[in-house]
C-alpha cells in the first residue's frame, strides 16, 4: 500500500474529511495520511481507540512517535492525557489501550538506527523558548540536532512563516490555517519538502501546532523488513 509517498511533493490533507478505517485491534481505527507498506509500514495516521478498547502488546521495531490530541491515551507504564508527545524508540514494547477512548497522531519507522532515546512529555512539559513572529508561546518537545518537534501557539488574525531548510511535517491541534486560500482546521495535516516555506494565516481563534524540522525521511532511516 502506498499513500502520499512522494516526498518530493508538498502534502495537505485535511484529516477531518478522511474515513476511519478499521485496524487489527476491535475498536482501533486508523485515517492514514501517509504510508508505504501493508500492515508492517512506514506510515503517518490518526488513530482512534474506542471506549474500552486495546491493542495487543508488541515491540516497536521501527520506533514509533506518538502525540495525543483527544481523550487519554495509556499503557502499561501510565496515563497520556491530550497534549502528551512520547518516542518509543525502536526495540521498546507496550499494551497501548484507552478506558475512556482516545484520539492519537502516530508516526511508525521513520527512526534513526542511532535513535534510541526514549522520551515522554506530559501535558506543558518541553523547554519554553522564545516564540517567532506571530507565535504567542513555544514549547521544544524534542531536538537531538536531527530533528526538532515544537508545539507552537500562533497569534489571531496572524500571518506566519515557518523558515525550512531540512524539510518541515505540520499538525493542526486547534483553530484553523489558511493556506493558499485552502481553509485548514484541527487535524489538517502538512508536508513540505526542503526549501518550501510554510506560510499560513491564523484564523479569529487562533491555532495552535504541532511542527517537525527534519528531512522527511532520514538517510539513516530503519530499513522496513522485507
Amino acid at each position: 500500500m502506498r499513500i502520499n509517498d512522494d516526498l518530493n511533493q508538498p502534502m495537505i490533507v485535511e484529516g477531518a474529511r478522511l474515513e476511519w478505517v478499521g485496524s487489527p485491534a476491535a475498536g482501533v481505527d486508523r485515517k492514514m495520511l501517509y504510508r508505504e507498506g501493508d500492515e508492517v509500514a512506514r506510515a503517518t495516521s490518526l488513530v482512534r481507540y474506542a471506549p474500552a478498547s486495546a491493542f495487543p502488546a508488541h515491540v516497536h521495531a521501527g520506533g514509533e512517535e506518538i502525540l495525543v490530541l483527544e481523550g487519554t491515551f495509556q499503557d502499561e507504564h501510565g496515563d497520556y492525557p491530550a497534549g502528551s508527545y512520547f518516542r518509543n524508540p525502536p526495540g521498546t514494547s507496550h499494551s497501548p489501550a484507552a478506558s475512556e477512548g482516545c484520539t492519537i497522531f502516530v508516526r511508525l519507522w521513520q527512526f534513526r538506527e542511532s535513535d534510541r532515546v526514549q522520551v515522554v512529555r506530559q501535558p506543558g512539559e518541553g523547554e519554553r523558548v522564545r516564540p517567532r513572529e506571530g507565535a504567542a508561546l513555544a514549547r521544544i518537545l524534542f531536538d537531538d540536532g536531527a530533528e526538532q518537534v515544537r508545539l507552537e501557539a500562533w497569534q489571531p488574525d496572524t500571518a506566519v512563516t515557518v523558515p525550512n531548510e531540512r524539510g518541515l511535517e505540520i499538525l493542526v491541534l486547534s483553530g484553523m490555517l489558511t493556506v493558499d486560500h485552502q481553509s485548514l482546521p484541527a487535524h489538517s495535516w502538512c508536508r513540505l519538502p526542503a526549501g518550501q516555506c510554510f506560510i499560513a494565516r491564523c484564523g479569529s481563534e487562533g491555532a495552535e501546532i504541532w511542527i517537525k524540522d527534519a528531512p522527511l525521511q532520514h538517510s539513516d532511516v530503519l530499513r522496513l523488513p522485507a
